[in-house]
């Protein structure tokens, strides 16, 4: 067991065995929930932060970091306490800062125009390894003086897939908007997922506020299930049942994101069937000019063509906005940067 990873009450059980008064479970319980490790508890005595010491952890280090020159955007790179690496985003816009998390070591869902995926998922994330990703940009870029926090938003939109993480992405939902932690309303956080059907329709159960995001990229089962394995085992028919539903038990709009790619689905066509599949679903578009990854031989498009798909589609009553560009000159797209470290360090 980890620190990072414990509830209250195991909190409680495992400071209490060292024999200290309940104030002190208390002081080491509101340090963990900010994900401050045991040697920096500085209200505590030596004694007892030696004593946390013999406990491990379970949180993560800034290993690496890039910052924009375009934008203000950085790009962090995590080291975990078994050696791997996995990345994060901090983006900063008007109504606030959002980061981009990571749930999962890698991916395992092999879509075609993604870094993450290129070596298989080495291992899902635990509740406090993604809370100590908050702990540490927090320390990194402290909040300004009128401010509470520095990161207001979270979408799980970096490596993994969320859903195949489920009761670790859930428990850490539940602890981030919790009022003894991060306290970040679930309406500020989007989890993004391929589309794993069952696990959408359990989240409407156990996170309803969350805005969920589902990776689209194309309006037919033919290019789906060539682009993203993952349709052969939920075409698109079923996906979009379970965002329908989703939405309608819900409340909230569900988010569409579909990757532009040359040549394969970015005509008027592929909008006007686009269309056509999502009308009756309460749901926006939001349009990407694909990143190209080198190792997968797929274009993009520009951002001006992206702007013309994106008006085809509101012609056609479907609403759609084109993704802006963050963090373009630092390897912001996910599992670039960890890829390049990782082929550096093999030499």
């Amino acid at each position: 067991m980890y620190w990072m990873d414990m509830t209250e009450q195991e909190i409680a059980d495992a400071v209490g065995a060292f024999g200290v008064p309940n104030f002190r479970i208390k002081q080491v319980t509101e340090w963990l929930r900010k994900g401050v490790r045991p040697k920096d508890m500085l209200n505590l005595p030596k004694d007892l932060r030696a004593k946390l010491n013999t406990i491990p952890f379970g949180g993560a280090t800034i290993y690496d970091k890039r910052v924009s020159q375009k934008d203000g955007t950085i790009k962090y790179l995590f080291a975990l306490e078994d050696g791997n690496l996995v990345e994060g985003v901090l983006m900063r816009y008007s109504y606030g800062n959002t980061v981009c998390l990571s749930t999962q070591v890698g991916c395992n869902m092999g879509c075609k125009f993604c870094a993450s995926t290129l070596e298989g998922c080495v291992r899902s994330l635990r509740p406090g390894e993604m809370l100590s990703f908050l702990a540490e940009i927090e320390r990194d870029e402290p909040p300004e003086k009128s401010k509470p926090r520095t990161v207001t938003n979270i979408v799980l939109m970096g490596s993994g897939e969320p859903l195949d993480n489920y009761d670790n992405v859930v428990t850490f939902l539940r602890r981030v908007t919790s009022e003894q932690g991060p306290n970040i309303s679930a309406r500020n956080i989007s989890l993004s997922t391929c589309g794993i059907v069952p696990k959408i329709y359990k989240l409407i159960e156990d996170a309803p506020h969350v805005t969920l995001s589902i990776s689209l990229h194309a309006h037919s089962n033919e290019v789906r299930s060539e682009l993203m394995p993952i349709n052969k085992a939920y075409p698109i028919e079923q996906v979009l049942e379970a965002a329908k539903a989703y939405a309608e038990r819900t409340g909230r709009r569900v988010i569409l994101e579909y990757a532009l790619i040359g040549g394969r689905n970015d005509s008027e066509a592929d909008a006007d069937a686009l269309a056509k599949r999502l009308r009756g679903i309460l749901c926006h578009v939001n349009l990407i000019p694909l990143n190209p990854v080198k190792e997968r031989g797929l274009d993009g498009v520009t951002r001006s063509y992206a702007h013309r798909f994106s008006e085809w589609l509101e012609q056609r009553h479907i609403s759609a906005t084109v993704r802006r560009e963050m963090g373009a000159d630092i390897e912001g797209a996910c599992g670039q940067l960890r890829r390049r470290v990782l082929n550096e360090i093999r030499g």
